[in-house]
């Protein structure tokens, strides 16, 4: 393990992510291509066995059309406009050293310091080079701070913003939920995007204890009600299954029931 500080155990998630994108990029017919996953997850030290149960290889699926999907969701963002990006519980994600932003975008990673530090050391060690204007912040989302930590950072909640809040909210209660994404509402204006996983029921895991390590941590979020919150907050959602999304990239495979994503526009605070 190359971090000073261990990773929580939702810290710890961002690994099994990271094995997705990497056998994911080993594939000749790839969704996407992620160069650096498979050095993560050597990195990490954690064990890489086991048999995959049923709902594991739905989550897989599931991730792999989640990563290609928010790809599209934060390039096409960017080419309507917003020069902001913010990736809260940003984890393992390499975004912005892999896509093809245009000049002058600017990306803010939140995450925890542990997290922040294994991800810096191992892409320092790989000579990684950011494609972007990336700023990397060391922050807890349930501190009422992280939205100043963020504007005296650069960000400019006076420009429009993409914001993607990737496999976060099922790890947060309702009521943490409900304060994240106020406040992503505050610091958001007029036009600024969010892309973010359709709420579920968190029982929708049960029977398989191969992913027992993952499930087990999960708190619902504001569940199936997700998108009607949003909408009743500022926010004009359009919802993409994942059985569209399976056909959209030919890429057949049955994800968790109803699961899919949130794309969303703000039209400012009701």
């Amino acid at each position: 393990m190359t971090t000073s500080e261990p990773l929580s155990a939702v810290s710890r998630t961002a690994i099994s992510v990271a094995r997705v994108r990497a056998l994911e990029s080993e594939r000749p017919d790839g969704l996407f291509h992620d160069p650096y996953a498979a050095a993560f997850v050597a990195a990490s030290g954690y064990p890489t066995g086991g048999q995959p149960g049923p709902f594991a290889l739905k989550l897989a699926h599931h991730t792999v059309l989640r990563t290609r999907f928010y790809d599209d969701s934060l390039l096409a963002a960017v080419a309507a406009g917003c020069r902001q990006v913010v990736l809260p519980a940003a984890g393992l994600d390499t975004r912005a050293y892999r896509l093809d932003w245009p000049s002058g975008v600017r990306l803010y990673e939140l995450d925890l310091p542990p997290v922040l530090d294994f991800k810096s050391r191992v892409l320092d060690g790989l000579d990684a080079r950011p494609r972007c204007i990336r700023t990397a912040l060391p922050v807890d989302l349930l501190d009422a701070d992280w939205p100043d930590r963020l504007i005296e950072a650069g960000f400019d909640p006076g420009e429009r913003t993409a914001w993607l809040v990737e496999g976060l909210l099922m790890y947060l209660s309702a009521e943490q939920a409900a304060t994240l994404l106020r406040t992503v509402g505050q610091l958001s204006m007029s036009g600024s995007w969010l892309t973010l996983e359709r709420g579920r029921n968190p029982s929708v895991a049960a029977g398989d204890p191969s992913v027992d390590h993952i499930t087990s941590l999960w708190r619902g979020g504001l569940g199936p009600a997700l998108g009607d919150w949003l909408g009743r907050h500022g926010w004009q959602v359009e919802t993409h299954l994942i059985p569209a999304l399976s056909a959209r990239y030919n890429r057949p495979g049955a994800g968790p029931t109803q699961g899919g994503f949130h794309t969303a526009t703000y039209a400012g605070a009701p």
